[in-house]
């Protein structure tokens, strides 16, 4: 079963029923995700900015440069500002699929970081003209990809949606233009709340803020060794999963620790991993349940996919009560978090 159908508007239809909308109800496909994103092609960026780039001696290499910068006496200068918007110029862009593209940033000097930590994102903006002819902007939240120690330049991964006001704009930004960036914009705070153990469920782009709290996980400077972290990762074909070799990477170094399960919409004849929706009876079986001590689910996608498995946030943009499919299986706020 699906975490996403292959249309996210109109995915999720009004149910009070949540058993009976995981069987008869198309639900929205995690591949559509949360943060917007465009087009298919080379990983030559993509592979050079992101630690890890699915070899267990790159994850390595990359751990060794993090204790390198650990190691420095005076802590970096952050980039970002969270009480004013900076602009930031575009460096590079990669494309990785074909609605899904790596921008790469430059920070204030090369020994800038971004000063973000895991897990937290930005927000964006671009001014527009409004209808009434008044100036305004365009906002929109994004969580880099790149880690909290990278020097220099700070990456996003984005996927352009036809009405993604935002993801249109980013996309057709030129290396040399700027986007205004504020930040960081904090949301769960790993190093104050660490867990044993970590299930998430995400989708396409949705993988953003799960990344940054996988490599905080298996950072060589963590002091969170014995962590183990369960990934369910949603995409429509195999071809749109994105980061795939880093997440394989950390499988591969770390067998003990880190799982992924990928599930796809369109699945191949000899598929191994998920095909079709999600089920109950999937997270049961590779996630941490509600009884096990010291565990969180992070859940990240669109509003179906939350009102599907974790329940609508406020409308303010608060966690709200756990409703969905985990209450179901008996989480609620204390052991979910909603990105």
């Amino acid at each position: 079963m699906r975490f996403l159908s292959s249309s996210i508007t109109g995915a999720v239809r009004a149910s009070t029923n949540t058993s009976r909308l995981m069987t008869n109800v198309a639900r929205p496909s995690l591949r559509n995700y949360s943060t917007e994103t465009k087009k298919s092609g080379g990983n030559g960026l993509v592979l050079g900015a992101l630690a890890a780039a699915g070899l267990a001696g790159g994850i390595y290499y990359n751990q060794s440069s993090a204790k390198h910068a650990a190691a420095s006496s005076e802590p970096p200068k952050a980039a970002f500002d969270a009480a004013q918007f900076k602009p930031f110029t575009l460096e590079k862009v990669e494309e990785i699929t074909h609605d899904t593209s790596l921008f790469r940033f430059k920070l204030d000097s090369a020994d800038h970081v971004s000063g973000l930590h895991a897990a937290s994102c930005v927000i964006t903006r671009y001014p527009i003209t409004k209808k009434d002819g008044t100036p305004g902007f365009v906002i929109r939240p994004y969580t880099p990809t790149s880690t909290e120690e990278t020097k220099g330049y700070v990456d996003f991964i984005v996927k352009v949606y036809p009405d993604g006001k935002m993801s249109k704009h980013i996309h057709n930004l030129k290396v040399g233009e700027t986007l205004d960036i504020k930040g960081p914009i904090p949301k769960y705070n790993w190093d104050e709340k660490p867990v044993q153990h970590v299930g998430m469920i995400a989708g396409g782009t949705g993988i953003t803020p799960m990344l940054q709290v996988i490599r905080r996980v298996f950072d060589p400077i963590s002091k969170n060794d014995n962590t183990k972290v369960t990934l369910i990762f949603g995409n429509r074909t195999e071809d749109d999963i994105i980061l795939k070799k880093e997440l394989d990477g950390y499988a591969k170094a770390f067998p003990d620790r880190f799982r992924v399960i990928y599930a796809l919409d369109k699945a191949p004849e000899n598929w191994d991993g998920i095909k079709g929706y999600v089920t109950k009876e999937d997270i049961q079986k590779n996630l941490p349940g509600p009884e096990t001590p010291s565990s969180m689910i992070f859940v990240c996608g669109p509003d179906p996919l939350l009102v599907t498995y974790a329940g609508p946030k406020t409308k303010d943009k608060q966690q709200g009560e756990v409703a969905g499919i985990l209450k179901e299986l008996g989480y609620d706020s204390s052991n979910v978090y909603k990105f």
